[in-house]
């Protein structure tokens, strides 16, 4: 479930093994589930990709299974197949974060494109979800003297301010930045500002 593929959900197999076998054949790692029972079943907060989910199934509609993963603070991006009467419960579902709805009968290659930019959207998201917590975990790294000198940098302080303030020498102020810098991997005080408005802590 940690490899990102896009996570087919529906409950006829015929349109499942067609689907699965369409988005197979444009190089899409794919994973079919006969009902969303089975799919929350396998879900984890790893699952990585996107959701191709029948709006309505046996069991557990397509629906319910969007407000479980919504429950579940899951940001995979969630593909809706709908028949006509659905089209309103869709657009609905997509002001609430849905990814997009198709139509059925729906194209083939517009689908399979559509989930190509799901699977692309999903890595944006979790890289960027990374990087904030790989920005977060230098920080915490950081003593309290050097936190000190940080807000002071982060205020535009020279280094001669930031050691009258805290009642040290300017040199070690100047040895605590240069710690500080090697922890945050950055060279410059703009630098830094730049990654940590990347990351709100």
């Amino acid at each position: 479930m940690n490899t990102p593929q896009a996570h087919l959900v529906d409950d006829d197999e015929a349109i499942r093994d067609a689907l699965a076998w369409l988005f197979k054949s444009r190089g899409l790692p794919t994973a079919a589930y006969a009902s969303a029972e089975d799919f929350l079943a396998a879900w984890t907060p790893a699952t990585r990709g996107c959701v191709v989910l029948d709006m309505r199934m046996e069991g557990m509609s397509g629906l319910d299974c969007f407000d479980a993963l919504l429950a579940r603070s899951a940001s995979l991006p969630v593909i809706f197949l709908t028949g006509h009467g659905d089209v309103p419960l869709a657009v609905a579902a997509l002001k609430r974060g849905a990814f997009d709805f198709f139509e059925k009968p729906f194209n083939d290659n517009a689908l399979a494109t559509r989930v190509s930019e799901a699977l692309a959207h999903d890595a944006q998201q979790h890289a960027a979800h990374a990087s904030a917590d790989s920005i977060k975990h230098r920080v915490l790294q950081l003593t309290p003297r050097e936190h000190q000198i940080m807000e002071g940098i982060l205020a535009g302080k020279y280094n001669k301010v930031i050691a009258d303030e805290l009642n040290i020498s300017t040199r070690t102020v100047e040895v605590h930045r240069a710690n500080l810098f090697e922890k945050m991997q950055v060279k410059t005080a703009v630098e830094l500002a730049n990654l940590l408005k990347s990351a709100p802590l």
